[in-house]
């Protein structure tokens, strides 16, 4: 018989039933059935893990998080979120509360979004209205959710980070339900289980009870979906398009993917490099523009790969497409250059700090030629961290390659950097005679080796001249200071255009304290638009971001870049927290560096009009301008440069306002020119080059 509790519902159980809160919000697609004999089981049914595989998720404010870096937290918790449901919104307060109770005791805190349909935007303005006031991961693949053992929103995990267990997996505490009264009597199941985690208590809690919560929908999350993936059809396919480029004979990865074996043996460090976003290289977050030649995998070949893992790596049916073909490395890939320039050899020692190389080449050019492309072929891929070069209209009598000297790029080196291709009808051009100035990073590696590499020119043919200018300059700040034992450290630095200009590229470049950066456009009327994110920062592998579509770039618009450094312990490639850490060449030491490619709107190959010098000359302007106000306080500056400016600051804050504006900057920059500072010149701003990076 029916009982009159089942008939009579309030109305936020009513609204839970049809899949909607009782708010003014838009009805959500997510699922708010009341739990029913039928649907209770499908809730329990994923498994929970005995421990918890290292992930690295991007939040709402595209900040990245992997989780075994939180190795030196007592504990974390990991609540399960998704927007639109009341039940989360309606434990925000309580939720908030246990962090302001356990934070300060050592313990993270993060949400887990794992909906197909919620997005980034509605996530930030979920947070903001409800008040969540922690990160929320999206987990766009689900893969988390399902490694887990998610069902629902509310959840709330417990782990240890000593160990990676799941101590507890259950409610908040038990006064949620679908519309009923809150009880009066609250038994807090996750404080409880911190308390004894905190204690050094390895007992495993239990609610002993369900969460009540609004079901996730994990379509793909069963096993005879993944049993269904074929090796052959599905899998082969996604490694021969995107990662074999690399793992093949003689390719720059650690193992060639030639065959089905060989992908099954290392199938689990494939899954965990996936989950971890180390590979492929690729850094851009994927909600944030669209650019050429990306090389990350798609959510879909995510799942697919990860999915196809976790089922065994099965062999399955049909051929081995990689072992059908051999892929072998081109010696070349954009094909036999036009040109080869000889590098000159250098014997990197065993051990040690080798100071940067600046050797030059002869350009053997009796005429001027038009660059299209370029490749640097090094020969010690373990011992070459970077080469640079540009181009010097005489050849030094002191055969040194200095920057200073340098005008037009001929290409560059970094990992995953080793051509440069200029947009269509877009060149660069070389002039004959001179020399090619380079800057050579080397780094031994325990063993005493020759490093003789080589650049391959490609030039546009006679009759096919572009008829566009390519230029290149950096956005720059070598004032930058990290404060010691700080893991969440900004610095911005911008870029002013006098005029219209199209941008094609940028290539952020930090040092082992980079953590994140990005690119904005602040237009004249004060709009901004972001161009590029790198939630992680991975100096391993660094490279060139083109924008699908070119960026129009308005005169008076500034590109802005921020960096986030991670100056702490959490940093596993932090060679010392306790360091202040300042500019410098040296891998640790830091920049703050991101080159673009671009053309002058008006300017053609016929009817030059290089505004280069104009643009960089406001680049004091853009490295201490903090607050990006246009003037300079006292308070930002900093660094060998601001202690020049704060000696001179009465003489040079020529209308005595108390700051200084761009035209006594320009008229300081003149006078410390003039009176010939050795300070003041070794800390000149970096001068523009147009290879990979800008130093290190």
């Amino acid at each position: 018989m029916t009982s009159a509790r089942h008939i009579v519902l309030t109305a936020a159980a009513g609204a839970l039933l049809f899949g909607c809160s009782t708010d003014t919000g838009a009805p959500h697609a997510m699922q708010y059935a009341r739990p029913t004999a039928d649907t209770a089981p499908m809730a329990m049914a994923a498994a929970m893990p005995k421990t918890v595989d290292n992930f690295m998720l991007v939040d709402q404010d595209l900040g990245a998080h992997e989780l075994y870096r939180l190795a030196d937290a007592r504990a974390i918790v990991i609540v399960t979120q998704g927007d639109g449901c009341p039940i989360v919104r309606a434990m925000s307060p309580a939720l908030k509360a246990l962090k302001a109770a356990y934070a300060a005791k050592g313990v993270e805190f993060m949400m887990l979004n794992s909906n197909l349909q919620d997005t980034r935007e509605a996530i930030q303005e979920e947070a903001k209205t409800y008040g969540y006031d922690m990160p929320i991961l999206m987990d766009s693949n689900q893969l988390v959710g399902e490694s887990l053992g998610v069902t629902r929103t509310a959840e709330v995990f417990v782990i240890n980070p000593k160990t990676w267990q799941v101590v507890y997996h259950g409610p908040l505490d038990d006064r949620s339900d679908y519309g009923g009264a809150q009880k009066a009597n609250v038994t807090p199941f996750a404080a409880n289980a911190l308390d004894d985690l905190l204690a050094g208590k390895a007992a495993i809690h239990e609610a002993g009870m369900q969460t009540k919560g609004c079901l996730i929908d994990f379509p793909q999350r069963s096993a005879a979906a993944m049993t269904r993936i074929s090796y052959a059809k599905d899998v082969a396919p996604i490694l021969e398009a995107k990662c074999v480029a690399c793992h093949q004979e003689g390719g720059i990865g650690p193992f060639a993917m030639s065959s089905y074996e060989m992908v099954k043996g290392f199938s689990p460090m494939i899954r965990e490099v996936i989950r971890t976003h180390r590979m492929p290289p690729w850094n851009a977050d994927p909600h944030v523009g669209k650019f050429q030649d990306d090389k990350s995998l798609s959510p879909d070949q995510i799942k697919t790969i990860v999915h196809w893992i976790e089922a065994g790596s099965p062999r399955g049916a049909g051929p081995d497409p990689l072992a059908a073909k051999r892929h072998v490395a081109a010696e070349w890939p954009l094909g036999k250059p036009d040109l080869i320039l000889n590098v000159p050899a250098y014997t990197i020692p065993a051990s040690g700090v080798v100071d940067y190389q600046r050797p030059i080449v002869p350009n053997p050019l009796a005429e001027g030629k038009w660059i299209r492309a370029s490749t640097v072929k090094v020969s010690q891929r373990q011992g070459v961290h970077h080469l640079l070069t540009g181009y010097m209209k005489e050849v030094p009598a002191d055969g040194k390659g200095n920057e200073s000297r340098w005008g037009v790029s001929v290409g560059g080196y970094a990992v995953g950097a080793e051509s440069m291709i200029s947009p269509k009808n877009v060149g660069a051009y070389l002039p004959p005679g001179g020399a090619i100035g380079i800057q050579a990073h080397y780094t031994p590696f325990g063993k005493e080796v020759v490093d003789q590499s080589q650049i391959g020119l490609y030039f546009y043919d006679k009759d096919k001249t572009p008829g566009l200018v390519l230029h290149n300059s950096v956005v720059v700040d070598n004032t930058i200071v990290l404060p010691p034992n700080d893991g969440h450290h900004q610095e911005v630095a911008y870029l002013a255009f006098p005029h219209d200009a199209l941008l094609y590229s940028a290539f952020p470049h930090a040092h082992y304290r980079g953590a994140a950066s990005d690119l904005w456009i602040r237009y004249p009327d004060g709009k901004e638009k972001l161009l590029l994110s790198l939630p992680r920062y991975d100096f391993n592998w660094q490279r060139d971001y083109t924008f699908a579509e070119p960026v129009k770039v308005p005169a008076g618009s500034k590109l802005i870049v921020h960096y986030i450094y991670d100056n702490s312990k959490r940093n596993p490639n932090n060679p010392d927290p306790n360091k202040t850490v300042v500019w410098g060449d040296q891998s640790w030491e830091e920049m703050l560096y991101t080159a673009v490619r671009y053309r002058w709107l008006d300017e053609t190959s016929a009817k030059p009009v290089d505004y280069d010098e104009e643009l960089n000359a406001n680049r004091f302007m853009g490295m201490m301008d903090d607050n990006l106000d246009g003037k300079l306080e006292k308070a930002e500056l900093k660094g060998r440069i601001g202690e020049t400016l704060l000696t001179y600051f009465a003489q040079i804050d020529t209308n005595h306002d108390g700051y200084l504006q761009a035209a006594e900057l320009k008229a300081a920059q003149a006078m410390m020119a003039n009176r010939r500072r050795p300070a003041t010149a070794a800390a000149a701003p970096a001068k523009p080059v147009s290879g990979p990076t800008g130093g290190e």
